[in-house]
């Protein structure tokens, strides 16, 4: 009746714990298709918001880029137009028909003549060619008076005891430089001055650009060359040079203004390149005068040395006063100005800021109306998974301690002692078979140190295994990858009969703490004492029938004995060197001993041979290991011995009897080649005295990449050098004593 009562209540919790998980499933659904609902629309959102941003930012600067445009294109005209009218107002006296007479006369007459005008120092030297002078005076002042090439009015009224300084006028020269005429008020023929003129007397116009003159105002210049009356076609030389001379006022800055300009942050200003700087040539916004303000051009993200260097084109700079603008430029003609047209970005894009905060905060409330609608779907969810979870306390409560019982009847049943440790020692649970090899209850062992139930000696070395797997699995939280597995021996190893003698295999595994428990290892003893003294019994046998096999083979050949042996060593050496696990060392030393066991089908004549070998035999020295194979391809070995000794005869290049290369020859194979040419070298033969270690080493190392792995020759170098090695293996060296009767003939 027990069992009876027992299979229903089992029953009915089975039946009770699937409506549970049934009652949960459309729950947990629904939930979930919530969340991913919420985070595609707010995926969806946030795409949406800064995508539009980004278009409207886009195009606001392309609208702003052509506004920009059109104002530098109109403005660059009207500069353009106020040269034109310059050069217009030079080549109308350059082309004067009177002028062009009067100046051919003078230039005929070469009579130089003393000034009649000492305010003048343009007049003509000499007295003749006087009325010609007085003529040109004449036109050059009325020109100027039409034309704005004269001296501003402040300028011009000066005390009558103070001597005038020229400041802006027109000027005539002649064909060797020296001036003939001017207006009143125009400044000295000497320095920029005088090379435009003398270029214009090349026949080139020339634009004086824009300096400080005498009057601390800005002044620019222009130059042309005056041809005679007959000789203005190509090639002709000026017989003279027109030269101008302007104050830079606010009628030509006034040039810069938009008209029915409304932002309150554009400006159009003139800047051009000096030296290392940007020099404004204009009168700027904050109130600084024109030619008063230049700047690096290396200073970062400055709009005038964008311009500069790269004219018409459009920007996000930094203007003079370091504020963020939009600018354009153009490049004016025949002179070096670039005209800068730019905006402070603030004002430009202010709507353009406007709508991106509205977007904003559309956002934030798709956001919290999302949110909400979660939460209260998630509330509705928890609250029918907390009245079934109210319903389903007891059934569950049984279900663990059942399941406890379970486990606790499968942990007991296992012969190896299982038990939980937490990260300071301490024990969390423990299966029957640990309890009875500590000698004490299960329930006594709960709460003690693993140092107080087992002893100092074995705590220790299972507390610094369990220290490093919980460090990595709490670095790492990947349980099978912190898993290991260990033997432990505890006692006297070199005496495999002792009684104290411990062998334990010992699995560590990490687990995760809880509220309840705290991280800890769950770890499964098992004593593979008896199991380990067999295999060593096994191990042993296995050496001395080795061993005995060995001593067959170099008992036929005095000058091979102990050359299986003395592989076997180097082989092993060369393994440890390069940091190769247990198995391939144990490999490469059993390999080594194994190798020459063919050689007893070889006769003994041939093995001690001296003279030259026929190929015939010496093909069956050579390919004696692959009988070797033959004889042990059907005893099983711990590691790949059979695979390793036929492999031992392939060469790095491929051109052993297998055809294997580099890589695909086993490791073990290669390392056993190196140490069987090494020995074979460093020992004596009938034929021949060994060769000294460094003779060996540098032949190993040539034949590096063809017949050896470099890696198995370098470690086989080490350790000659560093490892006393060369000390350790000078015996192999030492010429074999061989007995009368004896044939090494």
């Amino acid at each position: 009746m027990s069992n009876d009562a027992a299979e229903k209540e089992q029953d009915s919790t089975e039946k009770a714990e699937e409506q549970l998980e049934d009652a949960k499933r459309p729950i947990n659904k629904f939930v979930f298709i919530g969340v991913i609902v919420m985070l595609a629309a707010v995926g969806g959102s946030i795409y949406a918001a800064f995508q539009f941003v980004e278009d409207e930012r886009t195009r606001a600067l392309t609208e702003w880029q052509i506004r920009l445009g059109i104002v530098a294109d109109s403005r660059s005209a009207a500069i353009n137009d106020w040269q034109e009218d310059n050069f217009r107002t030079m080549r109308e006296l350059a082309e004067n028909a009177s002028l062009q007479l009067y100046m051919s006369e003078i230039a005929a007459a070469k009579a130089p003549a003393a000034p009649d005008d000492e305010e003048d120092p343009f007049a003509i030297a000499g007295s003749d060619g006087a009325a010609e002078t007085t003529y040109l005076r004449n036109i050059l002042t009325a020109t100027a008076e039409r034309t704005g090439f004269k001296p501003p009015v402040e300028a011009a009224e000066v005390a009558a005891n103070i001597e005038r300084a020229g400041v802006a006028g027109l000027g005539l020269l002649d064909a060797e430089g020296l001036p003939v005429a001017s207006s009143p008020g125009m400044p000295p023929m000497v320095g920029r001055l005088k090379e435009a003129a003398m270029m214009a007397l090349e026949g080139q116009p020339t634009v004086v650009d824009i300096y400080i003159g005498p009057s601390g105002l800005p002044t620019i210049g222009f130059a042309m060359p005056v041809y005679g009356i007959q000789d203005d076609g190509p090639g002709a030389k000026g017989i003279g040079a027109v030269i101008g001379v302007k104050i830079v006022d606010e009628e030509f800055f006034a040039l810069l203004v938009q008209p029915g300009q409304l932002t309150e942050t554009s400006e159009t200003y003139l800047v051009r390149k000096e030296g290392i700087t940007a020099q404004y040539l204009s009168p700027l916004k904050d109130g600084t005068p024109p030619l008063k303000r230049a700047l690096a051009m290396d200073t970062p993200d400055l709009g005038a040395a964008f311009a500069i260097n790269s004219p018409g084109g459009f920007a996000i700079k930094r203007d003079y006063l370091g504020a963020e603008v939009l600018m354009t430029s153009r490049p004016i003609a025949g002179v070096p100005w670039v005209l800068v047209r730019k905006i402070n970005r603030a004002e430009a894009l202010a709507e353009t800021e406007t709508r991106l905060n509205t977007l904003l905060t559309v956002f934030i409330l798709i956001i919290v109306g999302v949110t909400v609608a979660v939460f209260a779907v998630w509330r509705h969810g928890s609250s029918l998974r907390a009245t079934q979870a109210a319903q389903n306390f007891k059934l569950s409560s049984e279900r663990f301690e059942n399941l406890s019982k379970f486990m606790n009847l499968i942990s007991n049943s296992h012969p190896a002692g299982i038990v939980a440790v937490s990260q300071d020692t301490s024990y969390t649970y423990a299966n029957e078979p640990a309890a009875q090899e500590a000698g004490i209850a299960v329930e006594d062992m709960m709460g003690k140190t693993m140092a107080a139930v087992m002893g100092p000696i074995k705590a220790q070395v299972y507390t610094e295994i369990n220290d490093k797997i919980l460090k990595r699995f709490i670095e790492t939280d990947d349980r099978d990858a912190c898993r290991q597995m260990h033997i432990n021996i505890f006692g006297d190893d070199d005496d495999e009969d002792a009684e104290e003698l411990k062998v334990i295999k010992s699995d560590h595994i990490p687990l995760r703490g809880d509220r309840d428990h705290p991280p800890g290892i769950l770890m499964i003893l098992e004593d593979i004492t008896e199991l380990t003294r067999e295999r060593r019994r096994s191990e042993k046998m296995l050496r001395q029938l080795i061993d005995t096999l060995v001593s067959v083979v170099d008992r036929r050949d005095p000058f091979s004995a102990n050359h299986s042996q003395h592989v076997a060593e180097v082989a092993k050496a060369i393994a440890e060197e390069m940091g190769k696990d247990e198995l391939t060392a144990k490999t490469v030393d059993i390999a080594g001993s194994l190798m020459n066991l063919g050689k007893i089908f070889i006769p003994p004549d041939l093995l001690t041979k001296t003279g030259d070998l026929t190929p015939e035999e010496r093909q069956t020295l050579m390919s004696s290991y692959l009988v070797s194979v033959d004889l042990l391809k059907d005893v099983t070995f711990e590691g790949p011995v059979v695979d390793t000794i036929r492999d031992m005869g392939e060469t790095w290049d491929g051109k052993g009897p297998l055809g294997k290369e580099g890589e695909t020859i086993l490791d073990t194979a290669r390392i056993l080649a190196v140490a069987n040419a090494f020995v074979g070298m460093a020992s004596a033969r009938a034929y021949r005295d060994a060769m000294p270690f460094e003779k060996v080493s540098d032949i190993l190392l040539g034949d590096t990449g063809t017949k050896f792995d470099r890696k198995p020759v370098s470690a086989l170098i080490n350790f000659l050098e560093n490892r006393d090695g060369k000390e350790k293996w000078a015996h192999y060296r030492e010429r074999p004593e061989v007995e009368e009767g004896e044939d090494t003939a």
